[in-house]
């Protein structure tokens, strides 16, 4: 699969669409080891409406989803053996561990997703995240997910 991957591409190996789709872009990609995606922030995002007027943060739940969803394409690629995962099984996270929030992140930001692959099995992965905003570190996550 050719680099950088958009948002058709995207699609193409997640479930997820607007508004809970939280990768817009992944620049670069080992099959197997890591991915760098990325998430620009608008202001608006419909979760600011609530996450807090007149003072707009991005929840953190919502930070490590788009993390887990940039290893999804990742797992997915690597599946794939490199190309297209279209029809490639969902990615289901089983757990979170090693979570920590560093900086809020706004309407403005752009988050840069950096995932590795800790162990990357057939069926359990193991994944270690960081989410920055330029070169702050924003949240990190270690997280295992079922594939299949």
């Amino acid at each position: 699969m050719d680099l950088p991957l958009v948002y058709e591409d995207i699609v193409r190996i997640l479930p997820h669409r607007y508004p809970f789709l939280l990768v817009d872009r992944v620049t670069e990609l080992e099959p197997g080891k890591r991915i760098v995606g990325y998430k620009n922030v608008t202001a608006n995002e419909p979760f600011f409406q609530g996450h807090f007027p007149g003072k707009p943060i991005m929840p953190g739940v919502l930070i490590i989803e788009g993390m887990a969803q940039t290893g999804g394409v990742l797992a997915g690629c690597s599946a794939a053996g490199g190309g297209s995962a279209q029809g490639f099984e969902q990615v289901f996270f089983m757990a979170l561990d090693k979570v920590k929030f560093r900086r809020p992140v706004v309407p403005g930001d752009q988050l840069r997703f950096e995932v590795e692959a800790l162990r990357a099995g057939s069926r359990v992965w193991k994944l270690a995240g960081k989410a920055f905003v330029g070169e702050s570190l924003a949240a990190e996550a270690e997280m295992t997910a079922s594939v299949g």
